[in-house]
């Protein structure tokens, strides 16, 4: 299966650029995996609302029927490493064609994203930047998956 990261915006911080060219470049040595940006939504408002139902018609647009769409949200599953690691294997080995994660703009997502996802998942019960998350969530697939090839990675 292959895996897919979507994030909207571009990353300004090079410090974070770093950290996620380097989890990204690892990753891929475990499976098919591409991190995509989508561009920040061009609108005439600062209403959240609006801003949101642009960026979903963005994601609906991309997404495939038969795409595991799994978000990362602050009210999402939490999960320990080991856990995680437990939680991508079973995924990867359904027969769908793609896993995305979709990292949201600054206000979130729409009802009508929540609506065609199919899972999500919480880094932390604390806030991040949509920013930092990407590294955060990266570092983590990194990790169970070595994990899952019983690397000396993670520490337990």
């Amino acid at each position: 299966m292959k895996v897919e990261l979507w994030a909207i915006g571009k990353t300004n911080e090079k410090y974070l650029e770093t950290g996620i060219e380097l989890f990204e470049k690892r990753l891929k040595n475990y499976l098919p995996f591409t991190l995509q940006i989508l561009p920040d939504v061009k609108v005439k408002t600062t209403d959240p609302d609006n801003i949101k139902k642009e960026e979903a018609k963005l994601i609906l647009s991309k997404l495939a029927p038969d795409d595991w769409l799994v978000l990362l949200d602050e009210h999402g599953q939490q999960f320990s490493s080991m856990e995680l690691s437990r939680w991508m294997e079973k995924r990867l080995g359904n027969s769908r064609r793609k896993m995305v994660f979709l990292i949201g703009g600054a206000f979130g997502f729409s009802p009508d994203v929540y609506t065609r996802s199919n899972e999500s998942l919480a880094l932390s019960k604390m806030t991040f930047s949509h920013q930092m998350v990407r590294l955060f969530c990266l570092e983590q697939l990194y990790r169970a998956m070595t994990i899952l090839k019983n690397e000396p990675y993670h520490n337990e």
